[in-house]
């Protein structure tokens, strides 16, 4: 049974994740079809590779109501497209300097490999950062200095920005 249904929560957070198409992904279904109890938390965005994920992505995914992110690709040396995940390891590890100077808790960022025969790392991945974000509490401080058009919006409509 999954961790949300064992013990109540008044805060269920949103979680992004961006994903590679050709081993994440296939993860992840794996994880799906095989009926592995995970939280239902986290909304996919499948790319080609995750040397593809440039960081604002992750800024806009919090601007616009994400209370976590996860950033998985394929294994190092196991990238379809080559050198795409090198790219994006280096990439994130500048990125994870701009999030500490933006003062994001570092536990709401969350990057991995998980190849297309891990859906049990997958689920792992899934449940472990749903529980470092909801013991954070919701994230609103992004969408505060953005200024963003769409939390007024949001808030019309009667849901959480």
């Amino acid at each position: 049974m999954n961790a949300t249904a064992e013990k109540p929560h008044a805060f269920e957070p949103r979680l992004t994740a961006f994903v590679c198409n050709w081993c994440t992904y296939t993860g992840a279904d794996l994880a799906g079809t095989s009926r592995l109890q995970m939280d239902s938390n986290v909304r996919i965005i499948r790319l080609p590779c995750t040397g593809r994920i440039d960081p604002l992505f992750i800024l806009k995914a919090f601007e616009r109501g994400a209370d976590g992110v996860i950033v998985s690709g394929c294994h190092p040396a196991d990238c379809h497209y080559t050198t795409g995940n090198y790219h994006a390891r280096r990439r994130f590890a500048l990125f994870k300097e701009l999030v500490e100077f933006l003062g994001l808790p570092e536990g709401r960022v969350t990057f991995s490999w998980v190849s297309a025969s891990e859906g049990q790392k997958w689920r792992e991945v899934v449940n472990g950062a749903t529980e470092r974000v909801r013991d954070l509490g919701p994230f609103d401080a992004y969408r505060a200095l953005a200024g963003s058009p769409v939390a007024p919006k949001v808030q019309e409509a009667g849901c959480r920005p």
